[in-house]
């Protein structure tokens, strides 16, 4: 080991904070105000959309965990859910390598995440690299969540 490799432990610790708090929204609802909206790259080759969904966001989406929502189940790697899309809910399944965001505007909570979908991609798949990622990929920036 040459060094050690602080982007990774820190996207593994923000990982654990939206993990715990899906948890917790699964075992007991969402207290109060809080609800979430949840980035994620629809281009994750462990991500579970609706083909139409998809079709309209072929690279990232953001939803919504706030009033209509069932079945919240959480794991070690990531969370599905159903949500209703135009009156017919759907099942989704996101791996928590690819969220690139999570926010609870009820309280100003927001965290940014650089999705490793080069781990998922086979050796012989070339790499792809997200819009928005820093040449070292090791920048966070809460800056795009702030209230002005």
């Amino acid at each position: 080991m040459d060094s050690f490799k602080y982007d990774e432990l820190v996207q593994k610790a923000l990982i654990s904070v939206v993990k715990e708090v899906l948890e917790t929204a699964s075992a007991n609802g969402l207290p109060g105000n809080h609800h979430f909206y949840i980035k994620f790259r629809t281009d994750h080759p462990k991500v579970v959309i609706p083909s139409f969904l998809r079709e309209k966001h072929p690279e990232e989406v953001m939803i919504v965990i706030q009033y209509q929502f069932w079945d919240l189940k959480v794991s070690s790697e990531g969370f599905g859910v159903k949500l209703s899309f135009n009156g017919i809910q759907e099942s989704l399944t996101i791996p928590f390598s690819a969220l690139t965001a999570f926010v609870d505007p009820s309280v100003k909570f927001a965290l940014q995440f650089t999705p490793s979908l080069e781990d998922d991609l086979s050796p012989e798949k070339p790499k792809k690299k997200c819009d928005g990622d820093d040449d070292d990929g090791k920048i966070i920036s809460f800056d795009s969540f702030k209230k002005k």
